[in-house]
């Protein structure tokens, strides 16, 4: 390089895998969360149904309903793609071969989202379908971090999909 030329860096790339990092550490924390639905004296998460007896927390698997389930292995499917196409990136910046497998993780991303987003939307139609509670409920973060995360990869994956080095390329 020259004196008289100039590099512009466009950091899309590491933008989008600090987004997959993201979204990784966030589904993470979803899928840990003890808090998808509150209520007065009731939690669910993906793990397990909590009810409060009197001033004593009792607690059974929810891994017993087919639809929490699903979600669950959903969710952990989406997050298990969303780690492969983080490693498959992480690996194509460092040996510099780029452009080669931008276009495959920016598909394991759009097929995470996919899945992610079957899951969440599964999960409060079937959670409202199935339990009728008698007092207001809501869904509490470890859901709306699963939702983060679905956003985070879609982000990716769609900075993954820019093609910055073409016009990098045509000015030198």
């Amino acid at each position: 390089m020259s004196v008289n030329e100039v590099y512009v860096f466009q950091p899309f790339k590491l933008i989008a895998l600090l987004c997959v990092f993201l979204a990784l550490c966030l589904d993470i924390v979803s899928l840990l969360s003890p808090a998808w639905v509150t209520a007065d004296g009731y939690a669910l998460s993906l793990w397990e149904s909590c009810r409060e007896i009197e001033t004593d927390w009792s607690c059974i698997s929810t891994l017993k309903s087919d639809w929490q389930i699903a979600t669950l292995v959903l969710l952990l499917t989406g997050a298990s793609v969303t780690l492969v196409a983080f490693l498959i990136a992480v690996i194509s910046l460092c040996k510099g071969t780029h452009r080669k497998h931008y276009r495959m993780v920016a598909v394991f991303l759009f097929s995470a989202v996919v899945l992610q987003a079957c899951a969440l939307v599964l999960y409060p139609i079937k959670f409202i379908d199935g339990k009728v509670l008698q007092t207001y409920h809501e869904f509490n973060w470890g859901y709306g971090l699963g939702w983060g995360a679905t956003i985070f990869m879609l982000g990716g994956g769609i900075l993954f999909c820019l093609r910055t080095d073409m016009y990098e390329d045509a000015m030198y």
